[in-house]
């Protein structure tokens, strides 16, 4: 019976990996990508972690390290990052039998049955560094949570090279090197649990490998049993190649200032539900409500708070844009209340189901044939000439709303205007 194998595959420092990518003055200096409104730091080179930036700083905080020691800031630009991420998971798909994509910068990969696992991960990796020059690790274990840690040990320890199978070591090996890593270096060890864990006396990774997953299902729960048993080698997670139904979705953004007026705070949630109409026809989902959400600014406390949220159930459900948005602004004059100063709005489409289990109304217009055609081609006319050429006139009072993005990089593989461009002079060209 052969034993299964699993690969982890890690893009490293993706965000800041993407800009030097198409920006060679970056490589070798201390860079960060920022937030949404570029808030706070949610990418770091190595260049930039070694002058202790820690994930999730705000930017004002480390914001006079630009001059002292050179630190590079730029705004997300999640359109280039999609991109590239689609691009590496069809190198790794062409290479392997099964993939799971993980998230936008990770990829589980079975290598069962493969004869040389290390060698097709050392090819892989090199492959996606020369196809796009996205540096990578690749983590090998017979369970996800062990690929998780074979991945950090491929990232944390130059001489493997960027590729470790935790399987090709000895149990002495193994025992030692999880004597030295914290807990929290598990899949799914958060703060809060490391600190329950410790109050048990579990500090390192073997503390917890050695645990009985049975005295912790009844004190903690069944997720960190699972954990245990993964970490001992029993598989408890399943490679899942297909993608996980989705049951609910969330569109939102925090708004550069504070938004006071209601046609502003429309402007913004109506905007926020074409975005989430269109993603519910791209993946065949309707949904049966619409939640419209906004609140003020949390950490000024010397402002009144308020958190407001409506929920509008629809006759069917749905993934008409028109239908969203009536109700997005029906919603909106139920929550808005006067007088507060607005940080973050958004939606969210509860309880998703599939198109094909949608009952059908016939006196309902976001149903008919013509309504289904007409959100095709409002589809067809934004994915050929750019999102937002079509949209609802009431979404185009955006000035005050929209996203802070002062550093972001061009978007070189998504729009025909910002595509990266090469130039050389005539002497060079008589010369060639």
């Amino acid at each position: 019976m052969n034993t299964s194998l699993i690969g982890l595959i890690d893009l490293n420092n993706f965000y800041v990996s993407c800009e030097r990518v198409f920006d060679p003055k970056l490589w070798g200096r201390p860079v960060v990508v920022l937030s949404n409104n570029d808030g706070a730091c949610v990418a770091r080179s190595q260049e930039a972690k070694a002058l202790g930036i820690a994930m999730g700083v705000p930017w004002f905080q480390v914001a006079p390290l630009q001059h002292s020691h050179g630190l590079i800031a730029l705004s997300s630009n999640y359109a280039l990052y999609g991109r590239l991420s689609q691009r590496i998971a069809a190198i790794i798909r062409s290479h392997v039998p099964q993939q799971e994509i993980y998230s936008i910068d990770e990829s589980f990969v079975d290598l069962s049955g493969i004869a040389d696992p290390n060698t097709l991960a050392t090819q892989l990796r090199q492959k996606i560094l020369d196809w796009t020059h996205i540096p990578s690790c690749i983590g090998i274990a017979t369970t996800k949570t062990r690929a998780k840690l074979a991945n950090h040990i491929a990232k944390t320890h130059p001489e493997f090279q960027g590729v470790f199978n935790l399987e090709s070591c000895t149990p002495q090996w193994q025992e030692n090197i999880f004597r030295h890593m914290d807990v929290q270096e598990v899949w799914g060890i958060g703060r809060r649990m490391a600190k329950r864990l410790q109050n048990l006396g579990i500090h390192s990774v073997f503390d917890l490998y050695k645990a009985n997953p049975h005295e912790l299902h009844h004190q903690i729960g069944v997720v960190l049993a699972r954990t245990i048993l993964e970490l001992q080698g029993k598989p408890c997670l399943n490679l899942h190649t297909q993608p996980v139904p989705q049951q609910q979705m969330v569109v939102s953004r925090s708004f550069s200032g504070l938004v006071t007026h209601i046609n502003e705070l429309k402007s913004a949630l109506l905007q926020h539900t074409c975005r989430a109409a269109e993603k519910l026809r791209q993946r065949g989902l309707v949904t049966p409500a619409l939640i419209v959400f906004a609140h003020t600014h949390p950490f000024r406390t010397q402002d009144p708070q308020y958190h407001g949220h409506c929920m509008v159930p629809l006759v069917t459900p749905s993934q008409d844009t028109l239908q969203l948005v009536q109700a997005a602004v029906q919603g909106l004059k139920q929550m808005y209340r006067p007088g507060y100063r607005y940080k973050k709005a958004g939606v969210m489409l509860p309880d998703l189901r599939p198109c094909h289990e949608q009952q059908s109304d016939w006196l309902d217009p976001g149903t008919s044939c013509q309504r289904q055609s007409l959100m095709q081609t409002l589809d067809q006319i934004n994915q050929r000439f750019g999102q937002k050429t079509l949209v609802p006139a009431s979404t185009l009072n955006t000035r005050r709303v929209a996203m802070r993005r002062d550093r972001c990089s061009p978007n070189y593989m998504g729009k025909w205007d910002e595509i990266f461009s090469v130039s050389c002079d005539q002497d060079f060209l008589r010369t060639w």
